[in-house]
């Protein structure tokens, strides 16, 4: 990854009423910011709206770059999962890293190695959430920007 990057990371359960401020994040991710290059998961709703909306972005911005974070090593990757990405991307030194603790592993080396974050979260106690809050520690010192999307409440 070379240009200015961006990550995201939600709850596996974000509904698609969403959507709308997601693709527009993504369009002052890329217009406003300069970003380029965009990494995305690929194991719930979030996941699957962000790459959606950044799909949708590259119509309009042929040079920006969709990446799918794999968090577990795999020889092959079923061609459905890679459809409209330009590429996968396998974190450094995920090989000894046992599998329950993958994804959070992945995640944690992407905002690492990003500029921007943008999240949708709202479970306090999940591991996505505390991305979130370790994302803003770093935004903090000048490392990143995260932009929170609208904060879905608890009933």
């Amino acid at each position: 990854m070379r240009g200015k990057s961006c990550f995201f990371i939600g709850h596996r359960e974000a509904s698609s009423n969403i959507y709308p401020a997601l693709y527009s994040a993504v369009e002052e991710h890329i217009a406003c910011y300069g970003v380029t290059e965009f990494i995305v998961g690929h194991y719930g709703g979030f996941d699957n709206l962000a790459a959606s909306a950044v799909k949708a972005a590259k119509r309009r911005y042929p040079d920006v770059r969709l990446y799918l974070l794999l968090p577990y090593y795999l020889k092959t990757i079923p061609a459905k999962k890679t459809e409209g990405f330009d590429y996968t991307f396998y974190p450094p030194g995920m090989e000894a890293v046992p599998p329950k603790a993958a994804i959070v592993r992945a995640n944690r080396y992407v905002v690492d190695h990003v500029d921007y974050l943008i999240s949708y979260t709202w479970h306090p106690a999940s591991n996505a959430r505390k991305l979130v809050e370790y994302a803003q520690k770093r935004e903090e010192k000048g490392f990143m920007v995260v932009s929170e999307l609208g904060q879905k409440r608890e009933n």
